[in-house]
């Protein structure tokens, strides 16, 4: 996944305006998004996109993100959506891998009570929310075998700490959200799931949100969560790996394919090891998923 585009939950024209974004994911939000009267009507609505896109032969990931496990919210919303079969459910306020096992146990419940394959639904958590999802972060390796990603968020974390602001007049983070947004990339990578980053709130800030997708690709993120649609094609473009990178990548899986015996390998004046052909087979196979 590249691009997961958050959408209202309660606002039909809204999902449908999501569908034609081409994001390789919509995040069906019955959270933040809606108010405490529109929960109800959010769930009808999301319960019939999902019906009604699930067979498309064509469509995106669809990804509920329901209401933390602390709300009283998350049962009514898991009751209405696992009905129509969504990809994955995004657990916000996560704090560790105890809370994805739990969401693990209702979501295999309501498998069973809809005839759904066992393992279907994945999870992906949002997990640095709050500062004890921060020292969360490193107990979701092994927690459950549904979990799909890892993404973290700065705009609760930033109000669960108390601070002015999340981001200094540069732009950039400041330090408690560069050390979680750090500390997320690690998480990802103990659990072997992909790290997602989170959301840039000015999508009228078309370079600063460009410069923040590209320091997010490089730094390890494969995706980037976004607000609006107009964010949906600069991610994509960004997150794909480009042909000049893929090439390197294809050359350097050769050459140790051609040589196995060898550890250490020149190519074009550098000298390349395994961890460059570790990179270079994520690289490919991220490819191929995005071609699939």
């Amino acid at each position: 996944m590249r691009s997961l585009l958050f959408v209202p939950g309660d606002s039909p024209r809204k999902l449908q305006k999501g569908l034609e974004s081409d994001a390789d994911a919509l995040i069906l939000d019955l959270e933040d998004s809606v108010a405490p009267d529109a929960k109800p009507q959010a769930r009808a609505a999301s319960l019939a996109f999902l019906t009604q896109t699930r067979t498309l032969p064509r469509r995106p990931l669809l990804i509920v993100r329901v209401n933390p496990l602390t709300s009283g919210l998350i049962e009514a919303d898991l009751d209405a959506v696992m009905a129509g079969a969504p990809d994955a459910i995004m657990l916000p306020k996560a704090e560790g891998g105890v809370d994805v096992s739990h969401l693990a146990a209702k979501i295999a419940v309501r498998e069973a009570e809809n005839d759904l394959p066992d393992g279907a639904t994945r999870i992906i958590p949002i997990a640095t929310e709050t500062g004890k999802g921060v020292f969360g972060l490193g107990t979701y390796a092994g927690a459950t075998h549904r979990l799909a990603a890892l993404t973290w968020g700065a705009e609760d974390l930033s109000a669960d700490l108390g601070a002015e602001t999340n981001r200094l007049t540069d732009g950039s983070y400041a330090d408690p959200y560069r050390l979680a947004r750090a500390l997320t990339l690690f998480a990802a990578a103990s659990a072997q799931v992909d790290a997602i980053d989170t959301v840039y709130t000015g999508f009228r800030d078309e370079a600063g949100f460009r410069a923040e997708c590209i320091a997010a690709r490089r730094d390890g993120f494969t995706g980037k969560m976004a607000i609006h649609p107009a964010q949906v094609a600069p991610i994509n473009e960004i997150f794909a790996p480009s042909p000049q990178a893929l090439a390197r990548a294809d050359a350097i899986i050769a050459l140790f394919a051609a040589n196995p015996g060898v550890g250490v390998i020149g190519l074009d004046g550098e000298m390349l090891d395994r961890p460059h052909l570790v990179r270079a087979k994520r690289l490919r196979a991220r490819a191929d998923r995005l071609a699939e």
